[in-house]
């Protein structure tokens, strides 16, 4: 397949076959390399799907049915630069989480598993981020946003407008 073409980057390749030595097989691979390739393109296109395969050894439908068990990556186009993860778990739904949730979702003009219209942020739910001690909470990139309130969740949305990610660094 000629580069142009491709979706991997050299540079996802090479991260790619840097865990064939921890693996005891190329499968073992399959989800190391989802990650790199939504980390980088922030989704995983069908065209990556049977690039993994390729690079793998693997059928693409092997591949897709790594990427379809797990919730966490999407396929048909990319999340925001920040992905906010609301716990709806029993405890942060007792604590206000739906409410926080809700908030989120119409200050951000969006509802549950949308990206905003700039592209900054998609809001999603979580059926439990097992940090119950600290609910209602988010994850919201690696940061895990604790005790949440609708005047925390607003100081989120501000930081995610200015730019910055959830760990308070310009994205």
């Amino acid at each position: 397949m000629a580069t142009a073409d491709r979706i991997l980057t050299d540079e996802m390749i090479a991260a790619i076959e840097a865990y064939f030595p921890r693996y005891p097989t190329r499968q073992a691979v399959t989800l190391p390399a989802l990650h790199v390739v939504n980390e980088r393109l922030r989704y995983v296109p069908l065209e990556a799907v049977v690039e993994i395969g390729e690079l793998l050894g693997l059928a693409p439908a092997e591949v897709q049915d790594t990427l379809s068990f797990y919730g966490f990556f999407k396929q048909d186009k990319p999340h925001g630069e920040t992905r906010a993860w609301v716990c709806r778990s029993i405890s942060c739904a007792l604590r206000g989480g739906e409410e926080i949730l809700d908030h989120l979702c119409h200050v951000a003009g969006v509802r549950p598993g949308q990206t905003t219209a700039d592209g900054k942020l998609t809001i999603e739910f979580a059926e439990c981020l097992g940090a119950c001690d600290y609910a209602p909470c988010m994850l919201a990139g690696k940061a895990l946003l604790k005790n949440l309130t609708k005047e925390s969740a607003d100081e989120f949305l501000a930081e995610v407008k200015r730019g910055a990610s959830a760990n308070g660094k310009k994205s």
